[in-house]
């Protein structure tokens, strides 16, 4: 959705600015899509949206709402240092902050970090292999993932170094133990790696239910995958899927632009 298409634009554009309440209406949208997508876990995981600016302000889910009932203005702006820049009643996943101010910080060139606890996603992250090569969508997350080993609840500031070590210039990092999380240019680009990261974890949980022998994909192709996403995904692909997710969700869960 556009923010000029929103009743309230005006009202909103004066209270946030328009680059603000667009990045408001996008991340309330990515929510409510974790949620219909059934890759939320009640309150505790979180998407966060970095604002324009030198600050690096971002944007976090208000903790204590379920993610279907995100709007753009119930969302909490935080600094750095996890301080409130705007009013809400709700605190901020101390977790989340550690966790989305660590990747915000090391890396400028995206706007969006995305972390579920999918069941698929966490099965997968305890898998001594990782992600296999045996789906077409595995290709696509094996082309830009790293791992980072388990290291309780992220609460502790020293974990930072090494979950941006582990993130390095990648756009999917594997959780060990404890989930999947993507990061994009834009929030479309974040949920849209989200959805092929959880699709290639999802495939390789029924494959191996299967208990049968699995055809593993060739290493050349494999090494040929980043050109090819690419040219399929146009970058990630989330300009050209977003618009079309809106439409699902205004139909499905509608609301999240107030």
């Amino acid at each position: 959705m556009n923010m000029a298409d929103h009743p309230d634009a005006a009202q909103a554009d004066h209270a946030f600015g328009t680059q603000e309440w667009q990045l408001r209406v996008d991340l309330a949208a990515a929510y409510r899509l974790v949620a219909l997508y059934g890759w939320d876990d009640l309150i505790f995981t979180h998407i966060s949206a970095r604002l324009p600016g030198p600050q690096h302000h971002f944007l976090i889910n208000p903790y204590g709402m379920m993610f279907e009932e995100i709007t753009a203005s119930s969302l909490v702006k935080v600094d750095q240092h996890g301080n409130k820049l705007s009013d809400s009643p709700y605190p901020v996943n101390p977790a989340g902050f550690t966790i989305h101010s660590a990747v915000h910080s090391a890396r400028e060139d995206i706007q969006c970090v995305m972390h579920t606890h999918s069941l698929n996603g966490v099965a997968v992250s305890a898998q001594k292999d990782g992600v296999l090569p045996i789906s077409q969508q595995s290709l696509f997350v094996l082309s830009s993932l790293g791992y980072h080993d388990y290291e309780g609840v992220a609460l502790n500031d020293e974990e930072k170094p090494r979950l941006v070590r582990d993130l390095g210039d990648r756009a999917f990092l594997m959780l060990r133990n404890h989930g999947l999380l993507t990061v994009g240019t834009t929030i479309a680009d974040a949920f849209l790696g989200m959805y092929i990261f959880e699709s290639a974890c999802m495939a390789q949980v029924r494959a191996l239910a299967g208990n049968r022998e699995l055809v593993t994909i060739h290493q050349a192709i494999l090494d040929g995958i980043k050109l090819q996403a690419k040219q399929v995904t146009r970058g990630m692909g989330g300009a050209l899927a977003w618009p079309g997710l809106l439409r699902k969700l205004d139909r499905q869960n509608p609301g999240y632009a107030s």
